[in-house]
């Protein structure tokens, strides 16, 4: 087991190593010039050529590229053009606000998800499944930037019992925990039914069935526990979009997190922080999907086996 993993870290370097180059070549090709954007159009050639020279904008493709893979490597990457501060620092503290929100939406898409996917698939064919696809179609058909601004007329214009934006207590981060997980809620559920339905049938619940096994039983010890790999799967995706699709939330709710400082390094043109938050979300999206399988070997004995061997997966 420990084999595969170390294979799995070594693999996830040079899946960031990718995502550095191709993010770095991305925005060198970008069209327009951060100078002027940051100087303004009234700035002389001497002005905005001083500034390229400061930051490093006056130098080739490759010297430019060798100096941030280098710089990434030592996890400096330099200071933010707007803030004018180390932008891994900025990153480190608006961490926990992204996090405190994916965590919470995540917990709240397993929790409400896997049991009505389970419910669903249990009453096939009866107005409970219907109802539950329905409720689950809805919610995957709707925007989160709509659905977070009908929460927010809602509860905070309307009724005035949350708050609308800001991040000063606990109450703040309720309505984008529940925007958040509205549609990982229905995809939950849909993968849950679609997995239970494939073994409902199988020979292995007909014959707990008939030794007299309780429904509960069978649901939960038999049924369950054989579905549960594309459920991991989709339960991984959402891990992964913990922090990378925290930006749309974020703006809406007016919550400083990784996501609105992506979206001010964009807005902005400040690279520093685009490469920061992008190699960020690389490397998280990376140990996510570890996560997946490493949980893939603590369900499947078999593919436990096959890692104990270090034979080829």
């Amino acid at each position: 087991m420990g084999r595969y993993v170390l294979k799995r870290c070594i693999s996830m370097i040079f899946v960031i190593i990718g995502a550095a180059f191709v993010i770095f070549t991305i925005l060198y090709f970008t069209p327009g010039d951060p100078a002027e954007v940051f100087l303004g159009t009234t700035a002389t050639a001497e002005e905005l050529d001083h500034w390229r020279e400061i930051h490093g904008l006056n130098d080739t493709y490759i010297v430019q590229l060798g100096k941030f893979l280098w710089s990434a490597i030592r996890l400096d990457f330099g200071e933010s053009w707007s803030f004018s501060v180390p932008v891994w620092s900025g990153l480190v503290e608006r961490l926990p606000r992204t996090l405190t929100i994916g965590i919470g939406a995540m917990l709240l898409q397993v929790l409400i998800g896997v049991p009505l996917g389970i419910f669903a698939a249990t009453h096939e064919g009866r107005w409970q499944d219907s109802f539950v696809m329905v409720i689950a179609m809805i919610l995957i058909s709707c925007p989160s930037f709509w659905v977070a601004l009908m929460l927010v007329v809602l509860f905070s214009v309307k009724l005035g019992i949350l708050p609308a934006s800001g991040f000063d207590s606990w109450q703040c981060y309720i309505l984008p925990i529940v925007c958040s997980s509205l549609n990982g809620i229905a995809h939950n559920a849909r993968q849950t039914r679609s997995s239970m339905l494939e073994v409902i049938r199988a020979d292995f619940i007909t014959t707990a069935r008939a030794k007299g096994q309780k429904e509960n039983v069978v649901i939960f010890k038999h049924m369950f526990p054989n579905a549960l790999m594309p459920v991991i799967t989709q339960v991984g995706s959402g891990l992964a979009l913990i922090v990378s699709g925290s930006a749309v939330i974020e703006s809406v709710f007016s919550i400083p997190g990784v996501g609105m400082y992506m979206l001010t390094g964009v807005n902005k043109r400040d690279y520093p922080i685009v490469r920061c938050t992008v190699l960020f979300l690389a490397l998280f999206t990376a140990l996510a999907m570890l996560l997946v399988d490493l949980a893939y070997a603590y369900v499947d004995p078999r593919i436990k086996a096959q890692y104990s061997k270090g034979k080829k997966v």
